[in-house]
């Protein structure tokens, strides 16, 4: 066991996904902005990910060669994965109060110069042929760590995201594992409504990826979904669409189109404070 990696048992999980949100509505409330809804729709994944022992890492190493990589291709999601790093160790907490101001280290969008950031993103659509050229590299150079890369279903309106799945599949590229946050929204309507994904999971089966399809907000769900994954046989990439709700544990900013990229003020903020510490 990697014991630079935090891992936890199921009601820790549940309570680190309250801990979580509660720091990333602080730090988008903290500036009056910044995306809270595309951070809580994927909160439960990236606790997942980063507090069982799915992804391998060192936090006091964050350049160790056999490290798994993770790459939030949606960078607007930075907002869930700066409490993760600062949670764990990859640089002080005291730098999330200065998010978002002059000359700090970490920004709206996700900067490769973050410890524990692989990547810059934030450009829709980039990040996962980025996570596909880092697991074909891995292969030529015999390194088996494994490429995670987070992507929005709104983000699969890009044209780049089928051109690497066809890409991946056709390397085969069994060490690349995709995680799409459905959350059914985009920035200002719903996915369906604006461009129909149509039968999402079929549409990555015809590129040749092996899916899942799960509940994003359940920790059993998704903690099977991720079994044997770095004894995968299959030649296949592997795509988990995880069904979430965007602004999830927030009833009143839950599936609200225009609070995409949108802080909360003066009593709402307590109101949302007081629903994430209530939840069950």
């Amino acid at each position: 066991m990697n014991k630079e990696m935090t891992i936890l048992s199921k009601n820790e999980l549940e309570d680190k996904a309250k801990q979580l949100r509660l720091m990333t509505l602080k730090l988008c409330c903290n500036v009056g902005s910044g995306h809270i809804t595309s951070g809580f729709s994927c909160t439960e994944l990236m606790v997942a990910l980063f507090y069982t022992d799915i992804i391998q890492y060192k936090p006091n190493n964050p350049e160790w060669e056999e490290r798994d990589r993770f790459i939030l291709s949606k960078g607007h999601s930075s907002t869930i994965l700066y409490p993760v790093l600062a949670d764990l160790g990859y640089f002080a907490k005291e730098e999330l109060d200065k998010c978002m101001q002059p000359q700090a280290m970490l920004g709206l969008l996700l900067k490769q110069a973050v410890p524990g950031a692989e990547i810059s993103s934030g450009s829709l659509g980039v990040g996962f042929g980025v996570a596909a050229g880092i697991a074909l590299g891995n292969r030529l150079n015999r390194n088996k760590g494994l490429v995670f890369t987070m992507l929005g279903d709104g983000e699969c309106h890009e044209g780049g995201i089928w051109e690497t799945a066809m890409f991946a599949a056709h390397y085969g590229l069994n060490n690349l594992i995709a995680i799409v946050d459905r959350n059914y929204m985009c920035c200002t309507d719903f996915t369906e409504s604006l461009l129909s994904l149509g039968d999402f999971e079929e549409k990555w089966k015809a590129f040749g990826w092996e899916t899942q399809v799960i509940n994003g907000h359940n920790f059993d769900e998704i903690i099977e979904s991720f079994e044997g994954v770095h004894s995968r046989r299959s030649k296949k990439p592997l795509v988990i669409i995880a069904e979430t709700v965007k602004g999830k544990g927030v009833d009143f900013i839950e599936n609200v189109p225009l609070m995409h990229g949108t802080a909360l003020f003066g009593a709402d903020i307590d109101k949302a404070r007081k629903q994430i510490l209530e939840k069950k």
